[in-house]
């Protein structure tokens, strides 16, 4: 439809191409967001496990929501932990699968917020068919 638009210089086709991209834009925000709140239902679900922690931890899902990669020190940094009580946490919404580290090294480890990431690589791989 888009090579039609282009070539015949018809409004019509065109206004029809641009609401029906409008219509699968709002589609696929709101399928985004339904995934985005099982999510949080699934994560609340998983770290009420993590005993005394579970206020940190939600405090560290609320920030990778903001920012999915982060290291160690980073989690110290932003939720005023000191390191080994941050590595704690980490390694404890690791072996949740909720963050899964990326370097594969002792030191200087990423972790990045798997399920929520995926869900957004979902999106982009529908972007790029519509497209």
């Amino acid at each position: 439809m888009k090579t039609r638009v282009r070539k015949s210089n018809d409004l019509g086709h065109w206004c029809h191409f641009f609401l029906q991209a409008v219509e699968e834009t709002t589609e696929q925000g709101k399928e985004t967001f339904r995934q985005l709140l099982a999510l949080r239902q699934e994560i609340d679900g998983r770290i009420v496990t993590l005993g005394r922690r579970v206020k940190n931890g939600r405090r560290l899902i609320q920030f990778l929501c903001r920012r999915p990669a982060v290291n160690v020190g980073l989690v110290a940094a932003e939720l005023g932990l000191q390191y080994p009580a941050a590595n704690q946490l980490v390694a404890g919404l690791t072996t949740l699968g909720l963050l899964k580290e990326m370097t594969g090294y002792q030191r200087n480890r990423i972790f990045r917020f798997r399920p929520y990431l995926d869900i957004f690589r979902a999106e982009k791989e529908i972007w790029n068919f519509l497209l």
